[in-house]
């Protein structure tokens, strides 16, 4: 039995004072009690931690090498994927294990106790498969094992290059698997999970409705019964040209008319939809997946969150390209990003709550239904996925209830994150990793192996 004691706790009825949790052998929280006397480890500020609901590992490593602009006119997210796909080739499993490692490492330094890994670099880059076809999945799983971060893996099914069918293209053939191979892979990947604590869960991604068939979509849950499913929709406009192009509607509608979508789903971006489209899919219970630091990046363009608040919709956050991994800006992007399309200010805020409190409370439960883990609340019963903040920050000074949360994210940044528990196992102390030091000198060693390709 693990106490932490706390002056200030973020609980299901709100903020309370001296506040004790107990939590159990097995992770999860057994007792939450306040106005109790000091005792156990002493805190300043006590809060759920989120889960980072998408992530490519691997694209760490090439973050802050893609700035430049070559001879095309208009530098787009195409552009930066062939620079993309170029770096991959390069890696090995090895070194997929240290960047995840290292970038795990750095989401939980943010506050974030859980990541949901959307992973498609399956093969060789021949895309011959390893011998065992699930290799690289169980580096990832190898990395959530040093890190302790809890790790809900997501296998990408990746077969073809576009909606018309047509193969993989120049740097896709690491990903490719028809539906056959990708279930054998799928269910490979699960032993991979056998040794990890019992908070990892696996679930499945259909990379996007380019990538496989209108047949298999329709059916995907009937084909992966159990567990989460993502995929990315609608990110660029490209990507709703070539839908409308090839299946006759955009890919909000043709997802709303034939696929069964519910809240086992989490749709990654949906950067492109039309009014009508963010109401419909709202209702549907899926998940929006947002990644607003790379969608920044990319230009992928804003999400229309405004709206679909309004309809109840339910927001998960994740790192996505990982060019730059902050809990708290992408919570400060999300919210500036509609003020700046709407010219207004509090975009999420209510007469109740703050626009920090909102959008935590929001990613909290998103995060927790896009990856079926009970977190997201200090409650008996749930994981002891917690962070906690540095009350003696200048930042945080005669703060109190929402405006913890308020300067933290739009006057902070994440310092002011001190520890961090995945699932109960104290993982960040004082601001850093326990083992940061040994995964960073790995991670160190891989930009040495990769120092000519990127």
């Amino acid at each position: 039995m693990t106490t932490l004691w706390t002056k200030n706790a973020l609980l299901p009825e709100g903020w309370a004072k001296n506040v004790l949790v107990s939590i159990g052998a097995n992770g999860r929280i057994e007792n939450v009690k306040s106005e109790v006397p000091c005792q156990g480890e002493q805190f300043g500020i006590l809060l759920p931690a989120p889960v980072n609901a998408h992530s490519h590992g691997f694209q760490r490593a090439m973050a802050g090498l893609t700035e430049g602009r070559g001879h095309n006119l208009k530098d787009t997210f195409w552009t930066w994927r062939q620079l993309m796909f170029r770096f991959l080739d390069q890696l090995t499993p090895n070194h997929i294990e240290a960047i995840t490692a290292l970038v795990q490492v750095e989401m939980l330094e943010a506050g974030y106790a859980a990541s949901a890994e959307f992973h498609y670099l399956h093969h060789q880059p021949s895309g011959v498969p390893y011998d065992n076809l699930a290799e690289t999945s169980a580096r990832i799983a190898a990395a959530a094992s040093e890190t302790g971060i809890g790790l809900c893996l997501l296998p990408v099914h990746y077969q073809f290059g576009g909606c018309d069918g047509r193969g993989l293209g120049l740097g896709q053939d690491r990903f490719g698997n028809d539906l056959e191979q990708f279930q054998k892979l799928h269910s490979d990947a699960q032993a991979t999970l056998r040794n990890l604590p019992d908070d990892t869960n696996l679930g499945v991604a259909p990379h996007s409705l380019r990538a496989v068939s209108r047949q298999d979509l329709r059916s995907y849950g009937e084909h992966f019964p159990d567990g989460p499913i993502h995929m990315h929709l609608a990110e660029q406009n490209s990507e709703v040209d070539e839908v409308m192009s090839s299946w006759g509607a955009r890919p909000v509608k043709w997802a709303l008319d034939n696929m069964e979508l519910n809240a086992r789903w989490c749709l990654i971006h949906c950067t492109q939809m039309v009014p009508s489209e963010t109401a419909l899919l709202a209702k549907t219970k899926a998940v929006a997946g947002l990644c607003p630091i790379t969608e920044s990046s990319l230009g992928d363009g804003i999400f229309d969150g405004m709206r679909w608040i309004e309809k109840k919709g339910q927001i998960a956050i994740g790192s996505d390209s990982n060019i730059r991994i902050s809990l708290a800006e992408e919570l400060r992007t999300l919210e500036y990003s509609q003020r700046l399309r709407d010219n207004n200010r509090a975009a999420f805020a209510t007469p109740k709550h703050t626009t920090a409190r909102r959008l935590f409370d929001a990613v909290l439960q998103g995060g927790a239904i896009a990856t079926q883990r009970k977190s997201g609340a200090i409650e008996p019963g749930f994981w002891a996925d917690l962070l906690a903040l540095d009350d003696n920050s200048v930042h945080l000074s005669q703060r109190k209830g929402d405006t913890f949360l308020d300067s933290w994210i739009f006057a902070g940044d994440d310092h002011l994150v001190t520890d961090v528990w995945s699932a109960g196992r104290h993982l960040v102390k004082n601001g850093q990793h326990i083992r940061r030091t040994k995964i960073t000198d790995a991670y160190r060693h891989v930009l040495n192996d990769l120092k000519d390709a990127i």
